[in-house]
């Protein structure tokens, strides 16, 4: 899953002069182990467009995810593209899959003009490693990449549908470039999605930022009657810049 500051950063490569840094990284922490039922999606190409705006500037682009399950293997590719630039982003997650769900082997991530980074899972050393920085976290089990979670979120809520009422919380540990952090999700509600699929039911959950931290909310509506697949990923920052992902195709494969 991009993040807020991501998009708008590739988006606004050499037209707009802002920055958006990352806050700095806290000291690695512990984390729980959580398992959990899960039930794999079925394996499509899910086609979004994009929307964003950033100082009153409107953007837009197309991502395309590329989900792959079987044989104990999973895999996801994500490419993003803009108007003018082509393709700005690209995310890669691949892995097997065990008795906690999704349990992935190597995360890469390619920004516009910018080298690839790597994040690998040693399943033989138990650690998680970054080729963009020398923190490391224990892989006790159940951890996710930044482009998995969402996936290993719609696995469990296929397996456990009945548990994602409002108010719920489900909680992972996501590495990302160069460290990781635990990602929370609650349910806030039922509500209906526009997409190029016509209005959907879907389950709208939000990931908000922790309390004791600035950054951005995530608002993501997963669809009952479409697999649980994604259907809409909203982020909104404090100012009011946000980028909004609303799905137009799916091709079962």
């Amino acid at each position: 899953m991009m993040t807020l500051t991501t998009f708008k950063h590739l988006l606004a490569a050499g037209v707009l002069a802002a920055t958006f840094a990352p806050a700095m990284a806290d000291a690695p922490v512990e984390h729980p182990v959580i398992k959990r039922p899960y039930k794999l999606a079925p394996s499509a190409d899910l086609v979004y467009s994009i929307k964003a705006k950033q100082r009153g500037i409107g953007l837009s682009g197309e991502s395309v995810s590329n989900w792959r399950v079987g044989d104990g293997k999973y895999s996801l590719l994500a490419e993003t593209k803009a108007a003018l630039f082509g393709k700005i982003l690209e995310q890669r997650s691949e892995g097997t899959v065990d008795d906690f769900g999704l349990a992935p082997s190597q995360f890469v991530e390619k920004r516009f003009r910018k080298e690839a980074a790597t994040t690998t899972f040693k399943r033989d050393s138990k650690t998680i490693v970054f080729s963009e920085g020398d923190d490391s976290y224990p892989l006790k089990g159940g951890e996710q990449d930044r482009n998995s979670t969402v996936w290993q979120l719609v696995s469990v809520a296929r397996a456990t549908p009945e548990k994602f009422t409002p108010g719920s919380e489900w909680s992972f540990f996501v590495a990302g470039r160069h460290d990781a952090e635990p990602w929370t999700f609650k349910v806030v509600k039922d509500d209906k999605v526009a997409t190029g699929l016509g209005e959907v039911a879907a389950i709208h959950l939000v990931k908000a930022p922790p309390p004791d931290k600035k950054g951005q909310q995530v608002d993501l509506w997963l669809a009952p009657s479409l697999e649980w697949y994604p259907v809409k990923v909203t982020f909104a920052d404090e100012d009011g810049d946000y980028v909004e992902q609303t799905l137009q195709k799916i091709v079962k494969k």
